[in-house]
């Protein structure tokens, strides 16, 4: 049944990338003003069908930071409807020429660039998602297969619904942006090797899910990743700087793939600091887990275990390790991080030129929060993923990820 569906949604995307190779970048952007001012009109209907899912959620225990991810509210609604706005304003990133040239020959080549075709996106909780994946498609020239996790799912079929019907009337076929219905292991594992239908196949979640796409998939798939993201707090630095970077990262949104998960604080650093930084964060109720240093510092801390410094929590919690210096630091994000999002906080340049050098990840920053690991933060509009990966896309994945290129060569009769 998963498999059939997934065949039945591929053979229209196909049809619909016929369509959208030769779209012009105009109606693209009629449509997805089009796509924000249905959002809008449909925000009750949204909310309701939303509320269906946060309801399930709740009656099957998930946790409150997880529901958060999952609830949408109007202003939301509004924010998600702005951000397909500034995707339209943005260049359309199809058919410019990233270099071209005249060979003595006289052949004029260009690399121009391309949709990828077909992109296939598994991804969990968030109904942003959703909009956000189909706009950047439509904008890139994509076609687009969604599959959503359950706990979205009525979110997921409505936006996906309202969505295809706002560009429908513009022409746009009904394989332009489509969702898969059914939630099951088994239409991802049908994502998965579709590759007749599926271009390129993006997971977005946890590192379960994540693996499970990378492990099986025959698709070519772009790695997008878990974000367990470090900050390293050196001996000379701006305390109040660091507080706030610190709650910041951990609890503006602690769910999310650019939130903080582990601090590791230089051991030269004054003791006051261990203060206010635990002050800070009781005040918004988060629990620190400290290897056996850290106990004597901090009053409320428990006892960290291994795998407390290897996973993302995703929640009001934060791992934290007193380290000898900048190397032990490294040294622990190379052997639990995933790539995602570092900084280092400190008022020494050399030292921040040192770790911006050193630290394996996609974004690296110095007194700045992992939280602005974002596309609309970036300049590039929505995201579809943030990728951890070195090969293709790296960072937040926005339009010019979602293209490949095909070299076009002018001649006059040249032969060889």
């Amino acid at each position: 049944m998963s498999e059939n569906c997934v065949e039945i949604l591929g053979k229209k995307a196909r049809q619909a990338e016929k369509f959208l190779n030769t779209v012009s970048q105009n109606l693209k952007n009629d449509a997805l003003l089009s796509i924000a001012d249905a959002l809008v009109k449909n925000t009750e209907f949204i909310l309701s069908e939303n509320k269906k899912d946060v309801e399930n959620a709740q009656a099957n225990g998930i946790s409150k930071a997880m529901c958060d991810r999952l609830a949408l509210t109007s202003e939301r609604i509004k924010g998600i409807a702005d951000g397909v706005k500034k995707v339209a304003d943005l260049p359309d990133p199809i058919g410019g020429a990233d270099f071209m040239t005249k060979r003595p020959n006289g052949l004029v080549i260009a690399k121009r660039r391309v949709p990828l075709g077909v992109v296939g996106v598994i991804y969990e909780a968030r109904p942003n998602v959703t909009v956000d994946t189909a706009v950047l498609c439509l904008k890139s020239s994509n076609a687009v297969i969604l599959r959503g996790g359950k706990e979205a799912v009525n979110s997921n079929l409505a936006l996906a619904k309202i969505m295809q019907d706002a560009i429908s009337p513009l022409g746009f076929p009904d394989g332009t942006i489509s969702l898969v219905p059914d939630t099951s292991r088994d239409s991802a594992n049908a994502m998965m090797t579709a590759n007749e239908y599926i271009d390129v196949l993006i997971p977005r979640g946890g590192a379960s899910l994540i693996n499970a796409v990378v492990k099986n998939a025959t698709v070519p798939v772009i790695q997008t990743g878990v974000g367990n993201c470090h900050a390293y707090v050196d001996d000379e630095c701006d305390f109040d700087m660091a507080v706030d970077i610190i709650v910041n990262a951990k609890t503006s949104r602690p769910s999310v793939c650019n939130a903080l998960e582990t601090v590791l604080i230089n051991k030269n650093i004054d003791k006051s600091f261990y203060k206010k930084l635990e002050d800070a964060l009781r005040a918004k109720n988060v629990e620190i887990r400290g290897c056996d240093e850290c106990l004597k510092v901090f009053e409320t801390a428990k006892k960290a275990t291994e795998d407390d410094y290897k996973y993302e929590f995703l929640d009001y919690i934060i791992a934290v390790k007193i380290v000898d210096g900048m190397d032990e630091a490294l040294a622990h994000i190379d052997k639990y991080g995933t790539k995602h999002s570092e900084v280092i906080i400190t008022e020494n340049y050399e030292k921040a030129n040192k770790f911006l050098d050193s630290a394996d990840a996609a974004a690296v920053y110095v007194n700045a929060s992992t939280r602005f690991t974002d596309g609309g933060e970036f300049g590039l509009g929505a995201e579809i993923g943030i990728s951890t990966q070195k090969m293709h896309a790296r960072g937040p994945m926005g339009l010019n990820e979602l293209t490949s290129y095909k070299y076009v060569v002018y001649g006059n009769g040249q032969v060889r």
